[in-house]
C-alpha cells in the first residue's frame, strides 16, 4: 500500500516492480547484482484516482505513460535495490500530489486605457523609427 495523502492510497496490486541491471557506478557488482528499479502502476485502471487526476496525471507523466495507460518509472541512481526502490515510490506519490492539484482557472481581464495608450504611442513612435531609414536624396552635385 502506498499512501499518497490522508484519502488517497494505492493498493499494492496496482503495482508492479522489476529488477534490472544497472548501467554506471558499481564496479564488477553491476555485471552481478539487478540493482535498478522499473516501477509501473496502472494508472488508467486504478479506481483510487477521478479522472480529472488521470488526465492531469498523463500530461505530468509525458514520455512515461505508455499506450496501456500506465506509469513507468526507472530509477538507477544508487547502488541499492532498497534505496532505488524507495526512490521510484517517492517519485510516483510525488508525480500523483502534483496531479491532485486543480489549476486556478485564468480569469480574462480587460487592458486598461493607460496601457492601450502607451502601446499605440510605442507603435507611432517605431513607425516613425522606420519610416526614417531607407535612401536618403543626397544633394551632391
Amino acid at each position: 500500500m502506498l499512501r499518497i495523502t490522508d484519502t488517497i492510497a494505492i493498493a499494492d496490486w496496482e503495482l508492479s516492480e522489476q529488477f534490472i541491471r544497472a548501467s554506471g557506478p558499481g564496479g564488477q557488482n553491476v555485471n552481478k547484482v539487478s540493482t535498478a528499479v522499473e516501477l509501473r502502476f496502472e494508472a488508467e485502471r486504478s479506481p483510487h484516482l477521478p479522472p480529472p487526476v488521470k488526465a492531469r496525471l498523463k500530461r505530468l507523466a509525458g514520455r512515461r505513460w505508455t499506450t496501456e495507460g500506465a506509469i513507468v518509472l526507472q530509477v538507477d541512481e544508487t547502488r541499492s535495490q532498497a534505496r532505488n526502490r524507495e526512490i521510484a515510490r517517492e517519485r510516483l506519490a510525488d508525480l500523483i500530489r502534483q496531479a491532485l492539484v486543480a489549476p486556478k482557472r485564468r480569469i480574462a481581464t480587460k487592458p486598461t486605457l493607460g496601457s492601450q495608450r502607451r502601446r499605440l504611442a510605442a507603435k507611432s513612435v517605431r513607425g516613425e523609427v522606420k519610416s526614417l531609414r531607407g535612401r536618403v536624396d543626397g544633394d551632391d552635385d
